[in-house]
């Protein structure tokens, strides 16, 4: 079995190659490093740095190892960010994922295991369904649902079989916790270790069913081994939401720091999301969820063995109206 990873030098994907090594797999990480780090590629994995919207590397990857599955996890997922960046968004987000589309259907890849997000649902009212028409209301979500739809009709014209996963709030070790613009779990926990102030967007009542990496990637992994995923939607994370603030309170007793919330003005987002998960435990046999408290303790001891990182500022922004001033330091 040869298993094709994108996005495996990044925080689900790293986790997703190794679940994939523990079935027997061999892996080849695709990675171009803008959010990853080569140091988290499993060793008995083949890491080729590079990026998914290079056809040209892309192609000769399929032309050398004839993937047997496709797990595509390579993406710019700040969903906040991505109402600036439009263009790079669908470029990374949208375009890159037609480029293995293209070749899983040429070298006809048994299955195309694709991460897309609960931000397809929009503001639809939660628990999020699969039966649910997405309305999604930023450019991330809208390129996730493109890709999505194109599987479909990927399967339907010539018979690429996909599974398709909508995770959400996904935290644990392994997540780049110096990127300011995505992944709050990071964010707040950098900022601890820094001294700083925790920097909340609004009032913090928004609420999110933030979910260990450990309840979401064996089942990434496996379901090209359970038949009854075969060209299916799941939703798959946990089922309790919290609010930020009490997100923020559980990181400040997992790390035993205490610095105030920073109120910053509240920017366009889903005010709140969670989603229903019975599908994938019934598919799956899920039956239980790490807790908040156990998941942010064992990422936060990770965090504190690595320190706290830089936050680096990206640099293609295309749009700067109504970008919140703290993204734009």
């Amino acid at each position: 079995m040869i298993s094709l990873v994108t996005g495996g030098a990044g925080f689900i994907g790293a986790h997703v190659t190794n679940e994939l090594i523990q079935l027997g797999h061999q892996v080849i990480v695709l990675d171009d490093l803008s959010g990853g780090f080569e140091d988290y590629v499993n060793e008995k994995a083949i890491f080729v740095k590079g990026s998914v919207t290079d056809n040209d590397l892309v192609q000769s990857l399929f032309s050398k190892y004839k993937f047997n599955y496709v797990y595509h996890l390579a993406a710019y997922a700040a969903e906040g960010l991505s109402h600036f960046i439009r263009r790079f968004n669908y470029d990374n987000n949208l375009m890159g994922s037609i480029n293995l589309i293209n070749e899983s259907i040429k070298y006809k890849v048994e299955r195309f295991v694709f991460t897309s997000s609960i931000a397809v649902y929009g503001a639809l009212k939660p628990p999020m369904r699969e039966d649910m028409s997405p309305q999604p209301e930023d450019p991330y979500g809208v390129a996730k649902y493109a890709v999505e739809l194109d599987l479909k009709t990927a399967h339907e014209m010539f018979g690429l079989n996909y599974t398709i996963f909508r995770p959400h709030n996904v935290y644990g070790e392994y997540q780049n916790i110096g990127d300011k613009y995505r992944n709050v779990v990071g964010i707040f926990m950098n900022q601890l270790m820094q001294g700083k102030s925790l920097s909340v967007f609004g009032d913090g009542k928004q609420t999110r069913a933030f979910s260990y990496i450990g309840d979401v990637a064996p089942y990434i992994a496996n379901c090209v081994n359970v038949s009854a995923s075969k060209n299916e939607i799941f939703n798959i994370g946990a089922d309790q939401e919290y609010t930020v603030l009490e997100l923020a309170e559980s990181i400040q007793d997992a790390m035993k720091l205490n610095q105030p919330i920073m109120h910053l003005e509240a920017r366009n987002e889903v005010v709140h999301a969670h989603a229903d998960h019975n599908k994938a435990k019934e598919v799956f046999g899920i039956n239980s969820f790490a807790s908040l408290t156990d998941g942010i303790k064992k990422m936060s001891n990770w965090a504190e063995k690595v320190g706290s990182k830089e936050s680096s500022k990206f640099e293609n922004i295309e749009i700067t109206e109504k970008l919140p001033p703290s993204w734009s330091e």
